[in-house]
């Protein structure tokens, strides 16, 4: 396609930032609030035992879909990798944080703010790892079925490269939350379930989103089917 006229340009850059925001904000919380576990019985057929830390994260995935789809795979990685900068900033604030010591008076005394923060180191790297493998595999996969389908078929390629992906990111996090004895080795296989089949559900209730917003997208950047946004 053409290049975009100068003013559908900043709207797109606009927008861009916005999805980007979004997406490291979701990634940033999520390694901030991962030690608390909660269990979700669904319809009876299944009880999840999740970390909150999940919630978060099928955001993340939705967002780079969703720019791999408008933006195209430079842009996605882009986003990514930026991700991977502002958890390394969140880090160096929350040990910061740690090492100052509290007041009398502080209503969070330094043993809580450790228990609570204490472990983020851990979980920042071994999410930052998982989250490495992971979104660098959904991307390539999304353009991998992109190519194969010819632009068609978005239901698919969100959806196959997500499974697997969702897979390498909850396998690798809790084999190395496992390996430094943040979680017990005999939580894994369960953990592992639950959060792979909490992660298909929603990675599948979210394809309608992911069909919108393409659908708002092209409509007002005048996409054909499997193109993408071009600008200087």
């Amino acid at each position: 396609m053409d290049k975009l006229l100068l003013k559908d340009q900043l709207t797109a850059q606009r927008i861009y930032l916005i999805l980007a925001g979004l997406f490291i904000a979701s990634l940033v919380a999520s390694n901030l609030i991962f030690q608390k576990f909660f269990s979700w019985d669904f319809f009876g057929l299944y009880t999840f035992e999740i970390s909150v830390g999940i919630l978060p994260y099928p955001v993340t995935f939705l967002i780079t879909d969703i720019i791999s789809e408008i933006y195209g795979k430079k842009k996605a990685n882009q986003v990514v990798t930026t991700g991977i900068f502002a958890s390394l900033f969140s880090l160096l604030i929350v040990y910061t944080a740690d090492a100052v010591p509290a007041t009398e008076w502080s209503p969070i005394s330094n043993a809580l703010f450790t228990q609570v923060f204490g472990a983020t180191t851990i979980a920042v790297f071994a999410s930052m790892v998982a989250y490495l493998l992971a979104q660098y595999i959904d991307i390539q996969l999304f353009h991998f079925w992109k190519r194969l389908t010819k632009g068609k078929h978005l239901w698919l390629r969100n959806n196959f490269s997500t499974f697997l992906s969702q897979f390498v990111d909850t396998f690798s996090v809790l084999f190395l939350l496992c390996s430094f004895n943040k979680i017990e080795w005999e939580l894994f296989g369960g953990l592992l379930l639950s959060g792979f089949l909490f992660k298909v559900i929603v990675a599948a209730l979210d394809t309608p989103l992911l069909y919108a917003s393409v659908y708002a997208f092209r409509k007002r950047f005048n996409l054909k089917q499997g193109e993408e946004i071009e600008y200087n």
